[in-house]
């Protein structure tokens, strides 16, 4: 197998694995039995397990606080500097502290890109308090990553809809580049869409394991896709070793595969 880069994944504070919005996903992952308390230890073990040489760990900022500060991130980027980076997040009630703290992470913690997850907030990547932060990822040169689709834990799925939100982000800034996360189903279609009509928009899967994708995607990612779609995990809910389960049973070609595991990433987030 390729080289594997895992795209979106958390290495989960306490008070983040426990919020009652995720009471959903911890129905449908019972039987994984996840401790309360995750350590480093046990993260760089996941990978192991799934062959993930690097993972991309993201902060989590909500409304109500941190709920993985990017101190507790850079925490396990210095233990594990070959293995782990570190990805940002942001208060988008407070823009301009949200734009110093992003240029912090990224020129004094070396994080590779921000992530914000519009559902957490209940506004859409559209919404006027993103705009700031889009500017600052293209002066700093990385990504931004951002979830579609519609919501596993407790809250509304509105805000994951590719079009028209994603759709005019990608018009109004087409040097930033975006990765959507969790293929955007019940609306694939329309992610597969954004991401053939702007050069700068990608598509990662995590929240999903490989036998889940759907075939529209899997017909995407072999053809003109094919550089255009990344793997992730969503890593704790979702183990490297578990998504990668049926990922024989897609046919894809050694080099799709390659693209698909590694290249596309290593190339958006200049790894």
């Amino acid at each position: 197998m390729s080289r594997i880069i895992d795209v979106w994944m958390q290495h989960p504070t306490e008070r983040h694995s426990t919020h009652e919005m995720f009471d959903s996903l911890r129905r449908w992952t019972a039987k994984a039995q996840r401790p309360a308390v995750i350590t480093q230890e046990m993260t760089i073990a996941a990978m192991d397990e799934g062959k993930v040489s690097i993972g991309l760990a993201a902060a989590w900022c909500a409304p109500h606080g941190w709920m993985i500060s990017h101190e507790e991130v850079a925490a396990i980027t210095r233990a594990y500097p070959q293995r782990i980076l570190g990805v940002a997040s942001a208060n988008l009630y407070k823009p301009m502290e949200a734009v110093r703290e992003l240029r912090r992470a990224v020129r004094e913690l070396g994080f590779r890109a921000l992530r914000i997850i519009p559902w957490l907030w209940n506004l859409p990547p559209n919404d006027r308090r993103y705009y700031p932060l889009y500017a600052e990822c293209i002066e700093l040169g990385i990504p931004f990553c951002t979830q579609v689709g519609h919501t596993g834990p407790l809250r509304p799925s509105e805000t994951g809809r590719p079009i028209p939100y994603l759709d005019e982000v990608a018009l109004d800034f087409p040097e930033l580049v975006i990765i959507a996360g969790h293929i955007g189903y019940p609306w694939t279609q329309e992610m597969i869409a954004v991401a053939t009509k702007y050069e700068n928009v990608y598509i990662d899967t995590s929240a999903y394991t490989a036998k889940r994708y759907p075939p529209e995607l899997v017909q995407y990612m072999k053809g003109h896709g094919r550089t255009k779609v990344m793997f992730g995990t969503n890593y704790p809910m979702i183990t490297a070793a578990k998504a990668l389960e049926g990922i024989e049973g897609l046919g894809l070609d050694a080099e799709a595969r390659t693209l698909f595991f590694s290249g596309n990433a290593a190339r958006v987030f200049r790894l």
